[in-house]
């Protein structure tokens, strides 16, 4: 039997990384097989993949050593960060620049970076159709890994740069589900007025990260986007009013109202919908529907993730 590629797999035990692991280890096929990156390899989700056959490692973006440790022997990773742990741009820049130089030095062969866009490409901090945010940032969580690309290809780490959609999973842990009004009907809030939203299942992102380790050298030096669907709010709504068998209506409110709702990031997370909603043909132009299910043939819709999670997504 053919010895497996190893990709390590930052992130192992998050919505990405995690989709990824198990994707590989229910291929025994693919030719790959899966080194989990988590902290806490104790952990119950980290005890759950090593049960699927994973090789489980303690690995931390934070000790770029560890990182450079955990990358040693395999073929391709796949590199993620996670903004809400700490909510720091410079922060989030500096694992993906530790990441870039642990699969440099690694030598390996095909690295995906999860990234995003530089949203200041389109709007610079002089422009005040938005407001900058923390001095340097107009989206703050996309900023800096787009801005960290640059720090895959001077390197000249083989990279292919994936960016990713609105996680539906959003709905049940992001609290953006439905929420009940004064009178008792459901709401679905997301400001993008007439515009679509391309969205995707968490799960398939690992999905099609499994594709393109699959596509070789094709897409190494290539930026490519993935998505589920792209759907206006009121699309949405109908959907779920259609799982959920109550009536959810849309409501899009204006972005400053947006901004000041006072949740954590809310003013972010704003931000990030009026540059979907201002640049949206951009946006949905750089995720092709069609290329991720070439990807990834088993590519939920919003429907068909609806009718697998509905029942966990909170109403309130």
């Amino acid at each position: 039997m053919a010895e497996k590629n190893i990709i390590a797999v930052v992130g192992a035990t998050g919505a990405q990384g995690g989709g990824l692991v198990r994707a590989i280890m229910s291929e025994p096929n693919s030719g790959f097989t899966a080194r989990a990156l988590t902290r806490d390899v104790n952990g119950d989700k980290a005890k759950e993949l090593a049960r699927m056959g994973a090789e489980v490692v303690q690995a931390d973006v934070h000790d770029p050593d560890s990182i450079q440790r955990a990358f040693r022997g395999a073929y391709g990773a796949f590199c993620v960060t996670f903004f809400w742990a700490h909510m720091s741009p410079e922060k989030e820049y500096a694992e993906a620049a530790g990441m870039a130089k642990a699969a440099k030095q690694a030598g390996l062969q095909h690295v995906i970076w999860s990234t995003l866009e530089d949203t200041r490409r389109w709007v610079p901090l002089s422009d005040n159709r938005m407001p900058t945010l923390m001095e340097k940032y107009k989206v703050p969580h996309f900023d800096a890994k787009g801005e960290a690309d640059a720090e895959f290809t001077k390197l000249g780490v083989p990279t292919t740069f994936l960016l990713t959609s609105f996680y539906w999973d959003n709905l049940i842990y992001f609290g953006m589900g439905p929420k009940k009004g004064p009178d008792g009907k459901l709401v679905f809030t997301l400001p993008m007025g007439d515009r679509k939203l391309p969205g995707i299942a968490a799960e398939d992102i690992g999905k099609c990260a499994l594709g393109l380790f699959r596509k070789g050298r094709e897409f190494i030096g290539k930026t490519v986007g993935i998505a589920g669907e792209h759907l206006t709010g009121a699309q949405m709504a109908a959907s779920l009013s259609r799982a959920l068998g109550r009536d959810v209506t849309h409501q899009s409110v204006p972005f400053d109202v947006y901004r000041s709702f006072g949740f954590p990031a809310a003013a972010d997370i704003g931000n990030m919908f009026q540059f979907m909603h201002d640049f949206n043909d951009v946006f949905c132009g750089a995720r092709s529907l069609e290329f991720s299910r070439s990807l990834n043939p088993s590519l939920l819709t919003f429907d068909r993730w609806l009718a697998q999670n509905k029942s966990r997504i909170p109403i309130t």
